[in-house]
């Protein structure tokens, strides 16, 4: 159906109904290359076991490359037999179509088994009926919900959210979906790797589909893997369990950089089966008895509520230019300054890429050099953001409150890999530049224990942050909080 561009076939194509295209279908082929590195050793084990088939094939990179490992006189049969493509496009079954004929498969047999045929809305269910299982091998399009509906080309799209599928958020999600109410029992996605990262947007799906079905292995494609989308993705394979169950799940996880990275996902269904879980079961359990109480921006109409003679030199959020925001001098009432003043710390919400740069709590006047971060326009989550604390935190708490959430967001990005994080960008970076949620971050101070602390448990607690001891402060922290609940 929707499809994707191939990187291996020639020079993009860089004209405006190209690109209206992709707008419009999500259309970027998966190079051939993907299937052949990392699909094909792990599924065509069984190939005569299958009915191998994609239901938006695009050109057919996906699943013509079976072909290549039958004989070739036996490809005929094999393909009327066990392989199935379709696409909402007709230009793409048309390439479909001819990229067949390079596997030897004549045009006439190859227009009977790829075919024209939206199966969002019209899922072939002929297939299911043949003697043997269907195995789906296919990159599904994503294009999420809030895009949709505020494209005029897209918004034909809001016809697959109704009924069944409302609540859903991406089109991925609705034929993850459509697969297993035809309950197939194997298939790999190649799908946005916020299927397991992202919270409102994928809780739904995972809650819907993960009780059904096990997650063999992933694999997460840390660089551009498609032409004219920066869009994050990995590879699923999914395998429908005997009988559904919400039940932990655990599998191998693979990051492929320069390097292939190893490590075990273990999801729990009290936490939507979200990856990264290990820092959001802290923030939820480990809240302190006194919280710091913490809210984010300074705005203009509170410059604007407070007027006076008092200069105070700021950062200007809303203007960025030749690589620097600019700087400006208002003037506000002595109070509002004093509070300016006595909450020094900004956010970083998102990794500038170098190794002193990533996202956490710094000093504004260390980093910019002036004394506050205001709003003037329109605030944005990416922006350098202002803190204020009510009521205020004294110099020397407010620096060991810094050193509490920068050593604890080191702690559980080292523990997680970064994936309680939102992927901003790969780039040529030391590391992948992630975005902190100002909603994680709010969560992670509330953990801070400073304001329930007696003098000697303040002692205690000062040198753990000083000789940064992760593990002992997190303990610390659960401790802490355990005697207070069963005080």
């Amino acid at each position: 159906m929707m499809s994707r561009k191939n990187k291996s076939e020639g020079k993009p194509d860089n004209s405006t109904p190209a690109r209206l295209r992709r707008r419009r279908f999500g259309e970027h082929l998966t190079p051939i290359d993907i299937f052949e590195r990392l699909i094909a050793p792990d599924t065509l084990t069984n190939l005569y076991s299958f009915r191998w088939v994609d239901m938006f094939a695009g050109a057919g990179n996906l699943i013509l490359p079976i072909l290549s490992r039958v004989p070739p006189k036996d490809r005929c049969a094999f393909f009327v037999d066990r392989l199935f493509l379709f696409d909402i496009q007709p230009e793409m079954v048309e390439r479909a179509v001819q990229n067949a004929t390079h596997y030897g498969i004549p045009e006439s047999l190859a227009r009977e088994n790829i075919r024209l045929q939206d199966t969002l809305k019209e899922y072939p269910e002929s297939l299911i009926q043949g003697q043997l299982p269907l195995y789906h091998i296919t990159n599904p399009p994503y294009l999420y919900l809030g895009y949709i509906a505020k494209h005029a080309e897209t918004q034909s799209h809001l016809q697959y959210f109704t009924g069944a599928n409302s609540g859903y958020q991406d089109l991925y999600q609705l034929a993850m979906m459509n697969d297993l109410r035809h309950q197939i029992g194997r298939m790999v996605y190649i799908i946005p790797s916020n299927f397991l990262f992202s919270a409102s947007g994928a809780n739904k799906i995972r809650n819907d589909f993960l009780p059904y079905y096990n997650i063999r292995k992933t694999i997460t494609l840390e660089s551009d893997v498609f032409e004219h989308t920066g869009a994050n993705v990995m590879i699923c394979f999914f395998q429908r369990k005997p009988t559904p169950i919400r039940e932990p799940l655990q599998f191998e996880s693979y990051k492929v950089q320069v390097n292939v990275q190893k490590r075990v996902h273990h999801l729990k269904p009290a936490n939507h089966y979200r990856a990264g879980g290990e820092f959001e079961e802290f923030v939820q359990l480990y809240k302190a008895r006194k919280p710091p109480k913490v809210r984010f921006h300074f705005l203009q109409s509170e410059v604007e509520a407070n007027p006076g003679d008092q200069p105070l030199e700021v950062l200007d959020a809303n203007r960025y230019a030749d690589g620097a925001y600019q700087t400006l001098t208002i003037h506000i009432s002595d109070s509002l300054k004093q509070r300016v003043l006595a909450n020094r710390l900004f956010i970083r919400t998102v990794d500038t890429g170098s190794l002193d740069g990533r996202a956490g709590l710094y000093l504004i006047n260390e980093a910019f050099g002036v004394q506050g971060i205001l709003v003037t326009k329109s605030p944005y989550r990416t922006h350098p953001i202002h803190l204020f604390f009510d009521p205020a935190i004294p110099e020397q708490d407010l620096l060991l409150l810094r050193d509490y959430v920068n050593l604890l967001l080191e702690h559980f990005r080292a523990l997680t890999d970064s994936e309680f994080l939102t992927t901003y960008k790969y780039s040529a970076s030391a590391y992948t530049r992630k975005y902190l949620g100002l909603s994680q971050a709010k969560a992670l101070i509330e953990t801070c224990p400073l304001l329930s602390l007696s003098d000697d448990q303040k002692v205690t607690f000062q040198s753990l942050v000083a000789n940064q001891e992760a593990d002992q402060i997190v303990a610390f922290v659960k401790e802490l909080t355990e005697s207070f609940r069963n005080f």
